[in-house]
């Protein structure tokens, strides 16, 4: 018997690997299949050259449990070890500065088993004590044992094995015992090792038997070792695809809309399969549906920096020999490698889009408002993908038909260019909320755009930037005039005062809502548009949907919307209600205007006298006359607007107008709308 220290210059390395490779425990079991489909591979290699003779037989590599004993053993017939193997692989840990190894590497397993090569080591994580039983591929070899029981400390003694391979024997530590769990087990082989290349077994397959669940004698093999990546595209049909699909993601209702197998070799090795899913909204429900491979062994699903930000949307797995099995997220975001591996996959998906776009443009624009938030995602997050996405990303109108940037531009660029050369796109967010703006626009022959999407306000703000001399506006930005602007706009034909009154009478019949601003403004718009129109601003509206995706302007979310109810003076009600107006409020309103202009020509020649007078030199008394004719100003006008008001109170045209552009904009609920309907049916009496 032989007995030693293990050769790391730390006094223990057990407490270190136990303590700072806790939160990714699991691993230690990828880890340890890994090392026998490793074992396997290598001896499957000998063979092929000629250098190992024998018979291969059967190369499963098997787990199983005990949990009696405590353990859990993983067996393969691979190349085995000798003694002398065993002492140079894995008692010779060589690596020193070990404060350096601790501060550096304490808080990520998978840095520190894969910076030292530990990987055997991640065994002691979950184990109170390890045994290899061994016997090498080469002729002659004797079995050997080695342990060790998480202390430097080593034995190594003959052993009884009649084949070649090794198996790992696990003494589950009692506060890992969930490991010795089958449920647990089977749940992690599926994690990672689904897709070894080597088959990997797990117990015996089950069927119902006298009422109840049996082993059978068929060995139950948890992984494909063949899976659909590592085969010839070729030979592949999209039934084939679908089913790997169904496979990866067994909860997923949805099939792919379609998908691209990747398989390049120079200047990097690289396969897999991404898959388009049918994605309309939710972005983060999304996230880590595609799966990291190394060799077909699971690395992770955590694919942020790994791929681009937008591809996250995209389901399927990548298969990489570049890409290390054993680091952290961090390294592989700045790996070199990785970052090729990058560009080249935003290559592929965007070469795999304009292929089908051109092939067969129908299904493309079929599965458009699939696709919208995918792309938009990627126009939004990489310059690279919105330069070859220009091509292929489509707008939608109001009638479903899709155009290019380009034909979109030639189409609109006649009639909806306004006086100062800038190209206007119209568009909506809400068919129904907005028929009437639509309708009004279409009228006017303009062409509406549909953007309903989850990203659509951000894409907007962004293809301002792109196109030249453009904007965007939506339908209910402004009345239909003003939306695009062809000339100076017409001046009013109704008087300054008249438009004053009228203004007060409906604002202060305005129901008063929670966040929302209503500011009043008469124009003269012709006898056949709508009597009242509400619209909100394009440039407030655009901030607070913006805020809702980018930090720094929740502000603006905390604002009022902000709305203008527009009064056509030019409408026959409308008219109705100032020549009613100016029946019943001239005579309450004449002595009170009188006031209001006789104070404001008392106002501005004490102004007037008071400016030509240095501070100091204006006396109290003429201080206090100012202050008292400016109230007595803010007097007369509270009256004229009671006068008012209470005229508006009466009016039932001024009230049905109201509530009937709240109404159109969705704005009338409750007790105003309740109100509406009784006002509605009195009014049809």
């Amino acid at each position: 018997m032989q007995k030693g220290n293990i050769g790391v210059t730390t006094e223990n390395i057990f407490p270190v690997i136990k303590k700072f490779l806790y939160s990714d425990h699991e691993i230690f079991l990828r880890e340890m299949v890994s090392n026998a489909v490793d074992a396997t591979q290598k001896l499957k290699t000998l063979a092929e050259k000629g250098d190992y003779k024998g018979e291969l037989g059967d190369l499963t590599v098997r787990i199983s449990l005990d949990k009696e004993k405590g353990t859990l053993t993983i067996s393969d017939r691979g190349i085995g070890m000798t003694e002398d193997e065993i002492d140079r692989y894995i008692n010779q840990i060589a690596f020193s500065g070990v404060s350096d190894f601790l501060e550096k590497y304490k808080d990520n397993a998978n840095n520190i088993i894969g910076h030292f090569g530990l990987g055997f080591y991640s065994s002691f994580m979950v184990s109170k004590k390890v045994e290899i039983v061994t016997k090498s591929y080469k002729e002659g070899a004797k079995a050997v044992k080695w342990s060790c029981d998480g202390s430097p400390a080593y034995e190594i003694d003959d052993a009884e094995r009649e084949s070649r391979g090794s198996d790992i024997i696990l003494y589950i530590d009692d506060d890992c015992k969930e490991y010795l769990e089958k449920a647990e087990i089977e749940k992690l082989l599926n994690k990672y090792c689904k897709f070894m290349p080597v088959p990997v077994a797990f117990g015996k397959k089950t069927e119902w038997k006298d009422g109840k669940q049996q082993d059978t004698d068929e060995d139950n093999v948890i992984n494909n070792v063949e899976p659909l990546w590592t085969k010839a595209p070729s030979t592949l049909k999209d039934d084939d695809y679908k089913s790997f699909y169904r496979t990866l993601y067994p909860m997923q209702m949805d099939e792919p809309m379609f998908w691209i197998h990747l398989n390049v070799d120079y200047p990097f090795n690289l396969t897999g399969i991404l898959y388009f899913p049918r994605i309309k909204s939710n972005l983060d429900l999304q996230r880590n549906k595609i799966q990291l491979y190394c060799n077909q062994v699971f690395v992770t699903d955590q694919v942020e920096g790994i791929v681009p930000e937008f591809l996250t949307l995209l389901h399927g797995v990548i298969d990489s020999p570049d890409i290390p099995l054993n680091v952290s997220r961090s390294y592989l975001q700045s790996d070199r490698d990785v970052k090729k591996i990058s560009t080249y996959i935003t290559k592929k998906v965007a070469d795999r889009l304009q292929s089908i776009f051109k092939e067969d443009r129908k299904q493309y624009e079929e599965k458009w408002d699939d696709l919208k938030l995918f792309i938009n995602y990627g126009m939004l997050s990489e310059e690279s993908f919105y330069d070859r996405a220009k091509d292929f990303a489509l707008m939608k109108d109001t009638e479903g038909k899709h155009f290019t940037f380009d034909e979109y531009k030639t189409l609109i660029k006649d009639n909806q260019t306004d006086k100062d050369g800038n190209l206007v796109y119209l568009y909506a967010t809400d068919r129904d909320e907005q028929y009437t703006y639509i309708e009004a626009a279409k009228a006017k022959g303009y062409s509406v755009l549909m953007l309903d999407g989850q990203l659509d306000v951000p894409t907007v703000s962004m293809l301002e930037q792109k196109f030249e001399k453009s904007r965007f506006t939506r339908v209910d930005g402004d009345i239909i005039d003003r939306l695009i602007m062809k000339a100076d706009a017409p001046k009013k034909t109704i008087e300054q005062e008249v438009a004053d009154n009228l203004s007060t009478v409906f604002r202060t019949q305005m129901p008063k809502m929670d966040k929302a601003d209503f500011y009043v403004e008469v124009q003269n718009l012709g006898e056949q548009q709508q009597p009242v129109v509400i619209t909100q601003s394009e440039y407030m509206r655009r901030m607070k949907d913006m805020s809702r995706y980018q930090q720094g302007m929740s502000f603006y979310a905390q604002m009022p919307d902000s709305y203008s109810l527009v009064l056509n003076a030019d409408h026959p009600l409308l008219k109705k209600v100032i020549a009613d107006m100016g029946d019943n409020t001239a005579e309450a309103l004449k002595p009170i205007e009188s006031e209001i202009k006789g104070q404001e020509a008392r106002l501005a020649a004490l102004r007037q006298a008071q400016d030509k007078k240095k501070p100091e030199e204006i006396s109290q008394e003429e201080k206090d006359d100012k202050t008292n004719t400016e109230k007595a100003i803010s007097d007369e006008k509270a009256k004229r607007e009671n006068v008012l008001s209470e005229y508006g109170k009466q009016n039932d045209i001024v009230h049905q107008l109201i509530d009937l552009a709240l109404l159109q904009n969705g704005m009338l609920k409750g007790a105003a709308l309740d109100a509406f309907l009784k006002r509605s049916v009195d009014l049809i009496k």
